[in-house]
């Protein structure tokens, strides 16, 4: 196997479990390459809002003249987005090898896909001779393949309910699974405005090194501007950050404290930190495509991150139609999901995704007809995101705008055939 696509293809195969939660097995084999960072490394764990603190710190840590390596998950399009190293994807060379290097290591060791692929990314940035290691989380935290790094500073974005079969069913037992990459002694920047008691109960018995939203750093602004407070430190006058959506500025202001936290061995300067935010770029979060229609793409996939989704949509302004491109996993809260965005929607266009994990595009409309109280609304279902985006395309008046969200898949099947080129293709019938 010489190619990414091969050792993706083989990883798929390997593992009898898709998800299978645990460190024993990869830290084993961790251990047999010799896995480790000489550099700051910076963990990011939280249910909302992980991709966006990984973004805001690696744009203003560039921007600052660090070498940043970035590992985040899921992709988008291609499976080289999960490894970024000085801002850029790494190439499917270095990730083939990378791969190769890990099946030489682990022997009989059975590794998951998620297992496999995180050791070989990790295998990529300790060869990138960095200055500072972003690493998101993938599933929860205490047992995610990440977790066997040990961080010199945390991150906790907001933690809500998601996953419940694997991290429990309610705030403080999820809470519990995110604290889990705490270190002792370590600092560990808590984002979420309303932490669950078992996150500030596990920094305590710790000895962790607590920096808590609203207690030890916030931030206030107006429409034009916004400023940050910590410890003993202020920024002022800052432009919002180029992420759109209010929610952005929780998760900056994040960043900012862990930023402050790592000062005395990455220090970083204010105008580092102005140029960063202004800059930061991550497709799928609240990304608006202009055009006619207006396209807004948004991974949201669970309730929480959808009621953000509506706020920002919100927000927008008025538009006469909003149609809707919609796909989701099946084990999701998907009542509440649709709920939560159903006021603001005039057309739905449920779509298929290519995952087993995913509910059917029938399965989605007939949940949506369970709950709906609206009589003017229309729906039909797809076979595929690029489909249903066609349908609304096709449907849509230059001043409407249209939504595609629901999953990392949704937005993905989306990105991959080219918004500019529907766009184009509609204004030109």
């Amino acid at each position: 196997m010489n190619k990414l696509q091969d050792w993706l293809a083989h990883c798929e195969q390997l593992h009898p479990l898709t998800i299978d939660m645990g460190l024993d097995r990869v830290r084993e084999v961790s251990q047999r390459m010799g896995v480790h960072f000489e550099c700051p490394v910076i963990t990011v764990a939280g249910t909302n809002g992980k991709g966006s603190t990984c973004a805001m710190l690696e744009a203003i840590l560039l921007e600052a003249g660090y070498r940043t390596g970035v590992y985040t998950s899921p992709h988008l399009v291609e499976f080289e987005e999960r490894c970024r190293i000085h801002g850029q994807s790494a190439s499917a060379d270095q990730l083939a090898l990378a791969f190769a290097l890990v099946e030489a290591a682990r022997g009989q060791v059975s590794l998951s896909y998620f297992e496999f692929s995180t050791l070989a990314i990790m295998q990529v940035l300790m060869q990138s001779r960095l200055d500072v290691v972003i690493l998101e989380v993938g599933l929860g935290g205490r047992l995610d393949a990440v977790n066997i790094i040990d961080s010199d500073c945390a991150i906790i974005t907001s933690i809500d309910i998601d996953h419940t079969s694997l991290l429990g069913t309610d705030r403080e037992r999820i809470g519990f699974e995110k604290a889990g990459i705490m270190r002792s002694g370590k600092p560990v920047v808590v984002s979420d405005p309303v932490p669950p008691d078992s996150v500030i109960a596990h920094a305590a018995s710790l000895g962790a090194q607590l920096w808590r939203f609203g207690q030890d750093f916030n931030f206030s602004g107006d429409k034009l501007q916004w400023a940050w407070a910590g410890r003993g430190r202020r920024y002022s006058g800052l432009a919002y950050p180029a992420l759109r959506g209010a929610n952005q500025l929780i998760n900056a202001s994040g960043v900012l404290a862990a930023l402050e936290v790592l000062r005395p061995r990455i220090p970083v300067t204010a105008q580092a930190v102005r140029n960063g935010l202004a800059m930061v770029e991550l497709p799928g979060r609240f990304q608006i495509v202009p055009g006619e229609p207006v396209v807004v793409l948004d991974v949201a996939h669970n309730p929480h991150s959808v009621a953000a989704l509506a706020a920002n949509l919100d927000a927008m302004g008025f538009y006469p139609t909003t149609h809707a491109v919609f796909g989701a996993m099946a084990d999701k809260d998907l009542q509440r999901m649709l709920a939560r965005v159903a006021p603001l929607v005039d057309r739905w266009y449920f779509t298929d995704l290519p995952i087993p994990r995913a509910a059917s595009a029938e399965q989605l409309q007939k949940l949506w007809l369970a709950g709906n109280r609206r009589t003017d609304v229309i729906c039909s279902t797809h076979l595929s995101p690029d489909a249903a985006l066609h349908a609304a395309i096709s449907s849509a008046k230059p001043t409407d705008r249209i939504v595609v969200f629901g999953s990392f898949y949704t937005v993905g099947g989306v990105l991959k055939v080219g918004i500019p080129r529907l766009h184009a293709k509609h204004l030109s019938t």
